[in-house]
């Protein structure tokens, strides 16, 4: 891996969009009426996540009705999720490099995206292209204009006209092709946890911070017990690796505000939040507060933490502090936030997502990066240790096999549980067996049948099964820098053939819904009813291709338009 492709470079960026907005005339003239690229799709692995694996499995399948030369490779999540993210510029694997160019990938909730603030500017705005959240390489002024404007609409009515434009652009330019919004299944063992302590988060489900802080024991077992399937490929507070490792990151390291089960942001960390005018913020912190090696936390730590994102250091939560013009320590206790114009989501998209970090760990190591092409985000615990301030303390990280924690009983609101424990089990069939003996006690991911999950809570009276709707989203994301997905007609064709419906009934067992935007349709408000749809037809993608000019040749195979 080219140790460039983990820092910042603004230049790069300016090249990316300049290959992208002036250099597609010339690929397409050079394409003219030769046969579509072939096309590698990757998805994770059956045995780690079969839904993914089957949906992938469909997909192919009907774009070859298409006349595509489609292979698809399952890929064990560490490495695809490596190449996806890290790779985005390089050649395609196609064309003999290693980069990619079409992909299963999913969106998982969090309590911050209950706002869509955080969806609607991270995932396409071309500021995140390079090296953040849009990975697809989607550039388009129109879109940027409006994710900007509704940072700083504070008219919520016409915030909401903005999130519906910004929804339609991308409906129409297909970046992405939605598959669904998942109610995940989930098993708890209520013989163990007081079933009256699980909190269920509107948008979120029962797989959230305060279930995890609050679930209260019944009896003499009193650690926490869950799964993952995907390996832990990093505990970095500073980057963003995934499901897995959000759920460890947002354990140990505590936050300003928290978004409560409500979905609004509360303080946390802070005492008080209070706005002075629509750009300055007076934050009061908690005192009292110690970091888990026994060192306060001070405000300076909280300026710091805040600052580190603008210094090109965590590029993925640049865009969570990057309309903080000045951060001023007013006392022992107390700061002022300045923003450079009026964000309304400022206390969810930033105070209630970005992580607190201890200066006197963190700064020599951000020092010593400013020197090197490496940023914050390749940091490996052995180089950065897990010492947050939050609700549980790191012990320990086996490689493949568990991640462990503790209660910090010292905290401001301590967890009720003693530990918290996730194994990793890339085989579902180990993990439900798991569950029943009682190896587990939370099945907090299960990507096979939900049906089983369903039959095992209704033979066994100790075990439950929660399933709620989901803002997270499942979908199919195109690297729009290299041929053949940089045509958008080729990208609607393929939305045409993804048979939604039949992946909802036949692979979601009914756990889902079939999904059309980034905005999930359980937060009403700001899902756009009225957005372009992609019917499946397998004649009307071939249609699509037809009134674009492609063709095909003797055999079936597709053609690109002639020039």
């Amino acid at each position: 891996m080219m140790k460039w492709q983990r820092s910042y470079k603004p230049l790069l960026s300016v090249l990316v969009l300049a290959v992208v907005l002036l250099g597609l005339t010339s690929v397409a003239f050079a394409q003219s009426g030769a046969p579509v690229d072939p096309i590698v799709v990757l998805s994770n692995t059956q045995a780690e996540d079969p839904i993914e694996f089957e949906t992938t499995r469909l997909l192919v399948e009907n774009m070859r009705q298409l006349g595509l030369q489609v292979e698809h490779k399952a890929v064990p999540w560490a490495q695809y999720s490596d190449t996806v993210w890290f790779n985005r510029l390089e050649t395609p694997e196609a064309e003999g490099g290693t980069g990619w160019q079409m992909t299963a990938w999913r969106m998982v909730a969090r309590p911050e995206r209950m706002d869509p603030d955080e969806f609607v500017f991270n995932l396409f705005h071309s500021s995140t292209a390079e090296s953040g959240y849009n990975f697809v390489g989607y550039i388009n002024p129109a879109y940027d204009a409006l994710a900007e404007a509704q940072r700083g609409e504070t008219n919520q009515d016409a915030r909401r006209e903005e999130i519906f434009q910004a929804q339609e652009l991308i409906a129409n330019d297909v970046p992405y092709i939605y598959v669904a919004h998942p109610s995940l299944p989930q098993l708890v063992r209520t013989d163990i946890w007081d079933p009256e302590s699980i909190v269920d988060a509107q948008g979120i489900g029962i797989q959230n911070f305060w279930t995890w802080t609050g679930m209260t024991p019944l009896g003499d077992q009193k650690t926490i017990i869950t799964n993952t399937g995907d390996d832990l490929i990093s505990i970095n507070p500073l980057y963003i690796a995934g499901d897995a490792p959000s759920r460890i990151t947002e354990l140990v390291w505590d936050r300003l505000m928290r978004i409560g089960a409500d979905g609004l942001a509360q303080p946390w960390a802070a005492e008080s939040v209070e706005w002075e005018d629509e750009t300055n913020v007076i934050i009061k912190l908690r005192s009292g507060m110690m970091w888990h090696d026994g060192e306060p936390v001070t405000v300076d730590d909280v300026k710091f933490s805040f600052e580190v994102p603008n210094s090109g250091e965590s590029p993925m939560y640049a865009p969570f502090t990057r309309r903080i013009t000045n951060i001023e320590i007013l006392d022992d206790s107390t700061l002022r936030f300045t923003l450079n114009e009026p964000w309304v989501a400022f206390e969810v998209a930033s105070l209630a997502k970005v992580n607190l970090i201890p200066k006197h760990i963190w700064e020599p190591l951000i020092t010593d990066l400013m020197t090197k092409e490496d940023n914050a985000e390749g940091l490996t615990i052995d180089q950065a240790p897990a010492i947050g301030s939050g609700p549980f303390k790191f012990v320990d990280w086996k490689e493949g096999e568990t991640a462990i924690l503790e209660a910090n009983k010292e905290h401001f609101s301590p967890p009720k549980a003693d530990g918290w424990v996730i194994k990793i089990l890339p085989n579902q069939e180990s993990a439900l067996g798991q569950i029943q003996t009682g190896e587990l006690n939370f099945l907090r991911e299960w990507e096979g049948d939900s049906q089983v999950l369903q039959e095992v809570a209704d033979a066994d009276p100790n075990i439950t099964l929660y399933a709620s709707p989901d803002l997270g989203f499942r979908f199919f994301a195109f690297n729009l820098r290299f041929p053949p997905f940089d045509n958008v007609a080729l990208r609607q064709a393929v939305a045409h053939v993804m048979p939604k419906d039949s992946i909802v009934k036949n692979i979601f067992k009914g756990f889902a819904v079939p999904a059309d935007s980034y905005v999930s349709k359980a937060i009403d408000y700001w899902h756009d009813p009225n957005l372009p749809q992609y019917n499946f037809s397998i004649d009307e993608g071939r249609q699509v291709l037809t009134d674009a000019g492609f063709t095909w040749d003797a055999e079936g195979m597709l053609h690109y338009p002639a020039q």
